[in-house]
């Protein structure tokens, strides 16, 4: 078979598999061997037809004495059966390699090779030249905007507290984002994908880690911004939860995800009680229901009672396994509290739970004399609970370029994600790993008295 044959084939072959479709392809010899183009048997993803496709000349005549060549195959296909290359002008039919008038008896055969080679390449490049804009199933990650979270962005402070004293801050504690390309309906082409794969400050990572099979866009964009409301509430909660600050917390029921407790429990029931214990986090109800086991419970509930007034009721539930190992009741909880201040943020179109960490820093900052971090430029990111627990979050490369980029000299990295820092940590930047919030602080205490930040503990 001819070189450019086997790429042509190659190349169909990859594409039938990245899109995940059928593909038949008429390729114009019969006789030629396909053994080494690894190709799968017939009914897999990609089959192949060696025939000479119908002539469809004007005449009608489609008899095996007048063969195709590859180019009007192919351009056929392309244009509709009407397609005769004779009908194009003699210098584009020549450019392109078109057979055109059957050559006469005994004249060497060395032209039609030629046009076959031409015609043949011909295809190649237009395969080639369609592939680099099919879209692919890959997003990109790139660095994104970074902000102090004890500044101001567009003249609005992006934290700002009421019902308590605040201080302001010679630190700049940087939250850091990154820019994500492609998936959904925005996919990326190949040479994008490409240059992606030569650049150092950026990832390649499969679609569905950004966006699952089967979720949209839009409504991914809409979970990234309750998880970024959430992010911010959370914050508040462990900021308070490390200064000692007094608060109450509700757990509501928002919704199901088995059906283990929804003959016993409805939307909107507020869970009070587990076992005659009063519920005051979801950490601690979880906590509960790993030591209560599988055997079932008495949970008090506040059910909501419309026009009339709430009224207390003891239900009975049960527990399931989850994949974690941890006992779950099977519901959606929403998470409130009642707060003795009032924190606004102003961040807006950013997503994602990933600054929760130095949301809480920046608060405990402003409500706290002096500066956390002295006059110390530092960037972080992690998600965070109500407990100060911090959390892996995605393209913690990229933020640390974007770190060092804005002159940061210090980066806080949860410690979950330090197998993806070791080996790409910019230089002059100092990434220290933490585990939980109240270490995070005591970090910037550090920094702040004169610590040396390589001393203390990191990724390594």
């Amino acid at each position: 078979m001819p070189r450019v044959a086997r790429l042509l084939l190659t190349l169909l072959k990859a594409c039938c598999e990245i899109h995940e479709e059928a593909c038949i392809i008429y390729v114009p010899k019969a006789n030629w061997d396909y053994s080494d183009c690894e190709l799968p048997a017939a009914g897999g993803s990609f089959n192949y037809m060696a025939q000479n496709p119908p002539n469809n000349r004007p005449d009608g005549n489609d008899d095996e004495n007048n063969p195709q060549d590859p180019f009007s195959a192919m351009f056929g296909q392309l244009f509709g059966s009407g397609f005769d290359p004779n009908n194009l002008p003699p210098q584009l039919r020549d450019a392109l390699g078109a057979q055109g008038d059957p050559a006469p008896t005994g004249a060497p055969g060395r032209g039609f090779s030629r046009v076959q080679r031409t015609s043949a390449g011909m295809i190649a490049l237009l395969l080639i030249g369609v592939m680099m804009f099919l879209p692919t199933n890959f997003v990109i990650r790139s660095p994104g905007p970074v902000l102090n979270t004890l500044g101001e962005v567009d003249g609005t402070e992006l934290i700002t507290i009421e019902g308590a004293k605040s201080y302001e801050s010679e630190s700049t504690l940087d939250m850091l984002t990154v820019f994500v390309q492609g998936g959904g309906s925005n996919r990326v082409t190949i040479p994008v994908v490409l240059e992606a794969l030569f650049n150092p400050t950026k990832d390649i990572a499969p679609e569905e880690t950004v966006i699952p099979r089967g979720v949209s866009t839009d409504e991914q964009s809409e979970q990234n911004d309750m998880q970024m409301v959430s992010s911010q509430d959370q914050s508040v909660a462990a900021a308070l939860t490390e200064l000692g600050y007094d608060f109450k917390t509700w757990l509501d029921v928002a919704g199901f995800a088995t059906d283990a407790n929804k003959a016993v429990l409805k939307e909107g029931d507020r869970l009070l009680k587990y076992e005659g214990k009063e519920i005051t986090s979801l950490e601690q109800l979880k906590a509960d229901l790993d030591e209560h086991g599988d055997a079932p419970a008495t949970m008090t509930i506040q059910r909501p009672g419309g026009k009339a007034a709430a009224k207390q009721l003891d239900v009975e539930v049960s527990t399931t396994l989850g994949e974690t190992g941890n006992r779950q009741l099977g519901v959606l909880l929403n998470t409130t509290h009642d707060f003795p201040i009032d924190v606004k943020f102003g961040v807006e179109n950013i997503g994602g739970p990933s600054a929760g960490m130095m949301f809480a820093l920046a608060i405990i900052d402003r409500l706290t004399q002096g500066s956390l971090a002295g006059d110390h430029h530092v960037s972080g990111t992690g998600s965070i609970d109500q407990a100060g627990n911090v959390g892996p979050i995605g393209g913690i490369a990229q933020k640390m370029v974007s770190a060092k980029k804005e002159g940061a000299t210090v980066f806080l990295a949860p410690a979950e994600n330090c197998p993806e820092v070791v080996g790409r940590v910019p230089d002059g930047l100092n990434v220290v790993k933490v585990s939980t919030l109240h270490e995070a602080r005591e970090v910037l205490e550090k920094v702040a008295s004169g610590a040396d930040p390589a001393s203390m503990t990191t990724c390594e």
